[in-house]
């Protein structure tokens, strides 16, 4: 079945590299990381999904479904995201690129 998503829905994705070498040390971080930025990112008003992964092949994604896309840039100014994440993950050897994000055309 089809979820139903306002017409306002942007999705918003959120792509890095790193040493391939690193996998492990990176993996290990994204999951302190979400410790505490599921609770900071779950009481932001619009979100309606979130995913994060990380790859053996060097690459990771943070892609996440929200209301509108003025919701989306919630996450600019969330501290433990901008400061916190970001700095731990650049800590073992991350590269994030610039973001993008889509109105959501359609879906599955």
């Amino acid at each position: 079945m089809t979820e139903s998503l306002p017409v306002s829905a942007h999705v918003r994705i959120s792509p890095a590299r790193f040493d391939p070498n690193r996998f492990a040390e990176v993996d290990a971080a994204n999951t302190r990381t979400s410790e505490y930025l599921v609770p900071a990112v779950e009481q932001l008003p619009g979100l309606i999904h979130f995913f994060a992964g990380v790859s053996p092949d060097g690459s990771m994604t943070q892609i996440s479904v929200w209301d509108s896309v003025e919701h989306s840039a919630q996450l600019d100014d969330l501290q433990e995201m901008q400061v916190i994440a970001r700095g731990e993950m650049e800590a073992v050897g991350v590269t994030f690129h610039p973001k993008v994000v889509h109105p959501i055309s359609w879906s599955i």
